[in-house]
């Protein structure tokens, strides 16, 4: 038997690079294996993991198996692998809701979401997949500003009692009455919107702690991206934009000596490059004051691919859901949400949401809701 049993809603570039990647590190050992924060995570290794069910609304993934759909149009993410061996999983259809912004439909099939012609599956019946299916934890891909479709599959995994890992910035843990329904009911609960391993709005956060650190006056600061995988495509529409840029900016904004006026901080997606595929390039610049009001200014240019840069995150925040589950411990994980997600239910500093990590991961410490919020 697998050892954590996973269902996927979204079967996008960031699901196709942690599929991948699970066949990836099942042919590694621990000695040769890069690009891991825990190879061991309470006992469990990334291989353990094992996707029991995966649900997606693109005609060209729906009924396919899952180590086909990964890499099916418009996924354009980097190959970790030639192949990925058949799953035995067939991508079910799943609910569209507002998973697809109108203005998609204005750009070539190969770069947007198509719709299958199948019927759309109702809440029970997703429930029912997930209980049939043994799934422990639903991960959550949805697309940027996917409001209502996260919170039906958020719904989904109360009913069905599987863990909860809200990848997408769309307010689930951090939404005290979410959190709250996952505590009555015991059922772990880790989000939202995702960290990269080492990305944009992490290196940002970094950079700003830093300054407080060193006594640097902070005075303005900014963060473009550009990238061109669907996730950017669809954040064209800025309506879409408005739970992404509070996670993006409050995740900033938390480390910082003083909060900056919003005229004075600028974090978001900046544009769609078609050509970039699943490549993201972030432009950050930060200007302050140093001793004896001397000014300053710092610029960086960092490129990652995307989606890798999440399933790095990911796997661990998997896991740190099986732990809580076979503990018995339910509601918002509030150390594992802090350190792997940009807008948890409580901001800590990152050396603090690590630290709050690693004890909760050898359960050396209760990091529930009592635990002193910082900033």
């Amino acid at each position: 038997m697998p050892a954590i049993r996973i269902a996927i809603a979204g079967v996008g570039n960031c699901a196709s690079s942690l599929v991948q990647g699970i066949h990836y590190y099942r042919q590694k050992s621990q000695q040769d294996a890069i690009g891991l924060m825990h190879w061991d995570l309470g006992g469990f290794a990334p291989g353990d993991i094992e996707v029991v069910a995966a649900f997606d609304i693109d005609r060209r993934k729906v009924g396919k198996d899952l180590s086909e759909a990964v890499f099916a149009e418009p996924n354009c993410t980097r190959r970790l692998s030639p192949d990925v061996p058949l799953c035995g999983v067939s991508v079910q259809m799943g609910r569209i809701l507002d998973g697809i912004a109108d203005h998609m439909r204005d750009y070539e099939d190969r770069y947007t979401f198509v719709p299958a012609d199948f019927p759309q599956l109702g809440r029970q019946q997703v429930v029912d997949t997930l209980k049939e299916s043994g799934t422990e934890i639903l991960v959550n891909y949805m697309p940027v500003g996917s409001e209502e479709a996260t919170r039906f599959y958020a719904g989904c995994a109360l009913d069905a009692g599987t863990a909860f890992v809200n990848c997408v910035p769309s307010f689930i843990a951090s939404d005290p009455q979410w959190a709250g329904r996952y505590e009555k009911r015991g059922i772990p609960l880790i989000g939202d919107d995702i960290k990269s391993q080492l990305g944009a709005t992490i290196t940002h956060r970094v950079l700003t702690d830093l300054f407080r650190k060193r006594g640097v006056k902070l005075e303005r600061t900014y963060q473009l991206n550009t990238g061109g995988n669907t996730d950017f495509l669809n954040m064209l529409n800025r309506q879409r934009l408005a739970s992404k840029k509070t996670s993006k900016t409050e995740a900033v904004q938390s480390v910082a000596a003083k909060r900056l006026d919003s005229e004075n901080i600028h974090i978001g997606p900046s544009d769609y490059v078609s050509w970039q595929k699943d490549n993201k390039v972030c432009f950050i610049r930060m200007e302050g004051r140093l001793f004896g009001d001397v000014p300053m200014d710092l610029e960086l240019r960092l490129s990652v691919e995307d989606s890798p840069n999440s399933a790095g995150v990911a796997i661990d925040a998997i896991r740190c859901a099986k732990l809580a589950a076979d503990r018995g411990q339910g509601g918002v994980l509030i150390g594992p949400s802090a350190y792997f997600c940009k807008h948890p239910l409580r901001q800590f500093t990152d050396d603090e949401a690590y630290q709050m990590t690693e004890d909760f991961i050898a359960n050396r410490v209760d990091t529930g809701p009592s635990v002193k919020k910082s900033n």
